[in-house]
Protein backbone atom coordinates (compact mmCIF):
# COMPACT_ATOMS: atom_id res chain seq x y z
CA UNK A 1 0.00 0.00 0.00
CA UNK A 2 3.08 2.50 0.07
CA UNK A 3 2.80 2.81 -3.77
CA UNK A 4 1.23 5.71 -5.14
CA UNK A 5 -2.89 6.13 -4.65
CA UNK A 6 -5.11 5.62 -7.55
CA UNK A 7 -7.33 8.29 -8.41
CA UNK A 8 -10.12 7.29 -6.56
CA UNK A 9 -8.26 7.95 -3.24
CA UNK A 10 -7.89 11.83 -4.05
CA UNK A 11 -9.56 15.27 -5.64
CA UNK A 12 -8.28 17.31 -8.37
CA UNK A 13 -7.27 19.87 -5.64
CA UNK A 14 -4.75 17.45 -4.87
CA UNK A 15 -3.73 15.59 -8.19
CA UNK A 16 -1.08 17.62 -9.31
CA UNK A 17 1.40 17.07 -5.53
CA UNK A 18 0.33 13.68 -5.73
CA UNK A 19 1.82 13.03 -9.92
CA UNK A 20 4.80 14.77 -8.99
CA UNK A 21 5.29 11.88 -6.33
CA UNK A 22 7.81 9.39 -7.68
CA UNK A 23 5.94 5.26 -8.13
CA UNK A 24 7.76 3.22 -5.53
CA UNK A 25 7.90 3.08 -1.14
CA UNK A 26 6.63 6.27 -0.28
CA UNK A 27 8.64 5.99 3.53
CA UNK A 28 11.74 5.18 1.43
CA UNK A 29 11.09 7.83 -0.92
CA UNK A 30 10.19 10.89 1.95
CA UNK A 31 13.24 9.87 3.91
CA UNK A 32 15.52 9.89 0.52
CA UNK A 33 13.74 13.27 0.03
CA UNK A 34 14.39 14.28 3.23
CA UNK A 35 18.21 13.83 3.06
CA UNK A 36 18.41 15.56 -0.27
CA UNK A 37 16.56 18.25 1.43
CA UNK A 38 18.41 18.60 4.66
CA UNK A 39 21.71 18.82 2.47
CA UNK A 40 20.31 20.88 0.61
CA UNK A 41 19.67 23.47 3.87
CA UNK A 42 23.20 22.78 4.85
CA UNK A 43 24.56 24.52 2.14
CA UNK A 44 22.77 27.72 2.31
CA UNK A 45 24.28 30.81 3.63
CA UNK A 46 22.10 33.35 5.63
CA UNK A 47 22.55 35.77 2.57
CA UNK A 48 20.42 33.13 0.23
CA UNK A 49 18.41 32.15 3.28
CA UNK A 50 17.29 35.96 2.70
CA UNK A 51 16.91 36.16 -0.82
CA UNK A 52 13.43 36.96 -2.60
CA UNK A 53 13.50 36.51 -6.28
CA UNK A 54 10.93 39.47 -7.15
CA UNK A 55 8.88 41.77 -4.79
CA UNK A 56 6.27 40.17 -2.68
CA UNK A 57 7.78 36.82 -2.79
CA UNK A 58 9.00 34.84 -0.50
CA UNK A 59 12.26 35.21 1.33
CA UNK A 60 13.99 31.93 0.77
CA UNK A 61 13.85 30.94 4.25
CA UNK A 62 10.09 31.34 4.02
CA UNK A 63 9.59 28.88 1.04
CA UNK A 64 11.76 26.45 3.17
CA UNK A 65 9.40 27.19 6.56
CA UNK A 66 6.27 26.92 4.42
CA UNK A 67 7.36 23.45 3.27
CA UNK A 68 7.64 22.42 7.16
CA UNK A 69 4.64 23.88 7.83
CA UNK A 70 2.56 22.04 4.93
CA UNK A 71 4.10 18.51 6.09
CA UNK A 72 2.91 19.37 9.77
CA UNK A 73 -0.79 19.97 8.47
CA UNK A 74 -0.72 17.31 6.01
CA UNK A 75 0.89 14.82 8.76
CA UNK A 76 -1.95 15.62 10.97
CA UNK A 77 -4.44 15.21 8.45
CA UNK A 78 -2.69 11.87 7.84
CA UNK A 79 -2.92 10.51 11.20
CA UNK A 80 -6.54 11.41 12.07
CA UNK A 81 -8.02 9.89 8.90
CA UNK A 82 -5.38 6.74 9.25
CA UNK A 83 -7.17 6.46 12.64
CA UNK A 84 -10.59 6.35 11.31
CA UNK A 85 -11.71 10.25 12.30
CA UNK A 86 -13.76 11.29 9.41
CA UNK A 87 -14.61 14.49 11.13
CA UNK A 88 -13.84 17.52 8.12
CA UNK A 89 -10.75 18.83 8.30
CA UNK A 90 -10.36 22.36 7.36
CA UNK A 91 -8.04 24.13 4.88
CA UNK A 92 -5.39 26.68 5.70
CA UNK A 93 -4.30 29.94 3.93
CA UNK A 94 -0.16 29.58 3.54
CA UNK A 95 -0.57 33.12 3.36
CA UNK A 96 -1.52 33.80 6.89
CA UNK A 97 0.68 31.57 8.11
CA UNK A 98 3.70 32.22 6.48
CA UNK A 99 4.53 35.86 7.43
CA UNK A 100 2.74 35.09 10.79
CA UNK A 101 6.19 32.57 11.27
CA UNK A 102 8.71 34.81 11.45
CA UNK A 103 11.17 32.49 9.69
CA UNK A 104 13.20 35.04 7.71
CA UNK A 105 14.75 35.93 11.97
CA UNK A 106 15.79 32.15 11.93
CA UNK A 107 18.74 30.81 11.14
CA UNK A 108 19.14 28.04 8.45
CA UNK A 109 20.03 26.04 11.09
CA UNK A 110 17.15 26.07 12.79
CA UNK A 111 14.60 25.67 9.93
CA UNK A 112 16.97 22.65 9.47
CA UNK A 113 16.56 21.50 12.96
CA UNK A 114 12.86 22.07 12.43
CA UNK A 115 12.49 20.12 8.83
CA UNK A 116 14.64 17.27 10.24
CA UNK A 117 12.26 16.84 13.31
CA UNK A 118 8.82 16.84 11.20
CA UNK A 119 10.46 14.54 8.49
CA UNK A 120 10.85 12.15 11.37
CA UNK A 121 7.37 12.43 13.09
CA UNK A 122 5.98 11.72 9.57
CA UNK A 123 8.08 8.86 8.95
CA UNK A 124 7.52 7.29 12.51
CA UNK A 125 3.90 7.77 11.89
CA UNK A 126 4.33 6.12 8.31
CA UNK A 127 5.93 3.21 9.52
CA UNK A 128 3.45 2.27 11.85
CA UNK A 129 0.62 2.24 9.87
CA UNK A 130 -1.37 -0.77 9.09
CA UNK A 131 -1.77 -1.88 5.26
CA UNK A 132 -5.73 -1.03 6.08
CA UNK A 133 -4.69 2.95 7.25
CA UNK A 134 -2.90 3.12 4.30
CA UNK A 135 -6.31 3.45 2.13
CA UNK A 136 -8.80 4.84 4.77
CA UNK A 137 -10.73 7.51 3.14
CA UNK A 138 -11.59 11.22 4.84
CA UNK A 139 -12.37 14.89 3.99
CA UNK A 140 -9.92 18.00 3.97
CA UNK A 141 -10.21 20.88 2.60
CA UNK A 142 -13.30 19.69 1.13
CA UNK A 143 -12.01 17.07 -0.62
CA UNK A 144 -11.91 13.55 0.15
CA UNK A 145 -8.46 11.80 0.17
CA UNK A 146 -6.65 8.75 1.54
CA UNK A 147 -3.96 8.44 4.46
CA UNK A 148 -1.63 6.91 1.50
CA UNK A 149 -2.33 10.09 -1.08
CA UNK A 150 -1.91 12.71 2.25
CA UNK A 151 1.59 10.83 2.30
CA UNK A 152 2.34 12.00 -1.61
CA UNK A 153 1.46 15.59 -0.69
CA UNK A 154 3.60 16.08 1.47
CA UNK A 155 6.17 14.40 -1.16
CA UNK A 156 5.23 16.31 -4.08
CA UNK A 157 4.61 19.73 -2.58
CA UNK A 158 8.06 19.46 -1.10
CA UNK A 159 9.02 18.46 -4.77
CA UNK A 160 7.50 21.55 -6.21
CA UNK A 161 8.50 23.87 -3.67
CA UNK A 162 12.26 22.45 -4.32
CA UNK A 163 11.99 23.05 -8.21
CA UNK A 164 11.22 26.53 -7.56
CA UNK A 165 13.49 27.07 -5.17
CA UNK A 166 16.26 25.74 -7.66
CA UNK A 167 15.00 27.64 -10.49
CA UNK A 168 14.19 30.91 -9.13
CA UNK A 169 16.13 31.57 -5.77
CA UNK A 170 19.47 29.34 -6.66
CA UNK A 171 20.07 30.16 -9.81
CA UNK A 172 19.51 33.67 -9.45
Amino acid sequence: MRGRPGTDEYGSFFGNYVSLTPEGDLIEILRKQGEGTLELLGSLTEEQGAYRYAPGKWSLKEAFGHIVDNERIMSYRLLRIARGDTTPLPGYDQDILVPGAGFDSLPIRQLAEDYAAVRQATLTLLRGLSEEAWLRKGTASNTTISARALACVICGHELHHLRIIRERYLNA
